[in-house]
């Protein structure tokens, strides 16, 4: 990624930095497919040579996004054992998500 135009965002607890036209991962969200969504969690943007830094978040700053799709990834196996109790126990799990597709990034001044 050599765009100069960037943000990080927060959500779900993680940090990504996104640019616009980028298709992203994130953390089960409740909106339907196709709509609009605002991440408000901004941490940075750079736009060519300037640079903003929130402290910690920017305050009018907001990225706008499309939900693509919802799904689950795939499973991740989990394995319990204690030698010589005769236990062993077998898990799984399977994270839901969110597609979106970024198409702004809004610096509110």
């Amino acid at each position: 990624m050599n765009d100069t135009n960037y943000a990080i965002i927060q959500d779900g607890g993680r940090q990504y930095r996104v640019t616009k036209g980028q298709v992203l991962k994130l953390a089960r969200m409740s909106a339907d497919e196709g709509q609009s969504i605002d991440l408000d969690r901004v941490l940075m943007i750079r736009e060519d040579d300037k640079l903003q830094v929130g402290e910690p978040l920017l305050g009018k700053a907001k990225v706008v996004a499309i939900v693509m799709s919802h799904g689950r990834d795939r499973k991740i196996k989990i394995l319990k054992f204690k030698r010589r109790k005769h236990h062993m126990k077998r898990m799984g799990h399977r994270q839901d998500h969110t597609m979106v597709k970024i198409t702004d990034i809004v610096v509110g001044e």
